[in-house]
């Protein structure tokens, strides 16, 4: 799950958290009955608070996206996301591209290039 936080931004770090989580889970990235990182991991590798984390999972919870369950995490509760594997894979190559200093108009001219 590749999720990022912007402490740049004006929205709150456990609304960007939740975002990114709702997002993933309804474009397919992260499936139905998939477990989630736990809260301590999750904070973890987003050096964030651990309470931040937590508000976002019970966010999502309250949502009913998710269902928590005490000593072992946090699993998706919903069946969500059409073309799952396409829209994930999108979303997984703009997060790498990201990730690795690509911009988008060379994104998308590899893309396009890989058309060819």
């Amino acid at each position: 799950m590749l999720i990022r936080v912007d402490p740049a931004l004006p929205e709150p770090l456990y609304e960007q958290l939740a975002s990114g989580i709702r997002a993933s889970i309804v474009d397919g990235r992260i499936a139905y009955g998939e477990r989630l990182p736990s809260a301590r991991a999750l904070a973890e590798s987003l050096d964030l608070n651990l309470h931040t984390v937590l508000r976002a999972y019970r966010m999502l919870r309250d949502e009913r996206m998710i269902e928590l369950h005490p000593g072992r995490g946090a699993v998706v509760a919903v069946r969500l996301g059409h073309h799952t594997a396409l829209a994930g894979a999108i979303h997984d190559l703009v997060d790498e591209a990201r990730l690795n200093g690509i911009g988008e108009s060379a994104l998308l001219a590899l893309v396009k290039a890989a058309y060819r």
